[in-house]
């Protein structure tokens, strides 16, 4: 089969893409709106943008369901307040995020609705997660519009990381963190390590 994207219909070309890179890590982001209100939600358009100084890049879409043709709470809060949190998602809290990206009205504390504690940031107005084991204060660098879809950038400002998931070095505990991927519509839970032959 071969596809020209200029043919097909917007969901037929997400559905492509979203089965084809995967497994994608999700970055659990947390605002604060201009009136306080905490926001809680998952988004797997998610990776590194820059190493030094280190940035993290989200991609948000357009409201959908009840909310379509709306912007998401998430990129209302970062434009305004030019602040967020990227916690980051274990297997085990998979339902506690699923529920955090239910199309609530923007009054609703996610955190609340999904049973989560909201911790103070250091460098930041955002809460932090604070059963996620790693978070990642950031500030915003930039937003760029991409057709249907707007790049947040954030400079990353501070880092947190729970003792029992650090193995010293700078590195990361990944058998004992079990990071939760998003696949088309389901999702991966990564157990399995191993190196290639060089």
């Amino acid at each position: 089969m071969q596809f020209d994207p200029t043919q097909l219909s917007t969901k037929e070309v997400y559905k492509l893409l979203i089965g084809s890179v995967v497994p994608r890590p999700i970055a659990w982001v947390s605002t604060i709106s201009e009136d306080g209100s905490l926001n809680l939600a998952p988004f797997s358009f998610f990776t590194v943008a820059s190493r030094q100084p280190p940035m993290l890049c989200i991609s948000i879409g357009p409201g959908v369901g009840e909310r379509e043709g709306t912007e998401k709470d998430t990129l209302v809060n970062i434009r305004s307040q030019k602040e967020f949190v990227i916690n980051v998602v274990p297997s085990y809290l998979g339902n506690e995020m699923q529920k955090s990206s239910e199309n609530f009205p923007s009054a609703v504390n996610e955190f609340e609705a999904a049973g989560l504690t909201a911790i103070n940031s250091e460098m930041v107005k955002p809460k932090r997660v604070k059963e996620a084991p790693i978070q990642m204060e950031c500030r915003l660098e930039q937003i760029i519009p991409l057709g249907s879809d707007h790049l947040i950038i954030g400079k990353m400002v501070y880092y947190h990381i729970q003792d029992e998931y650090y193995l010293g070095n700078y590195k990361v505990d990944l058998e004992k963190l079990r990071p939760l991927g998003r696949l088309a519509g389901n999702y991966s839970e990564s157990t399995e390590f191993f190196s290639l032959p060089k």
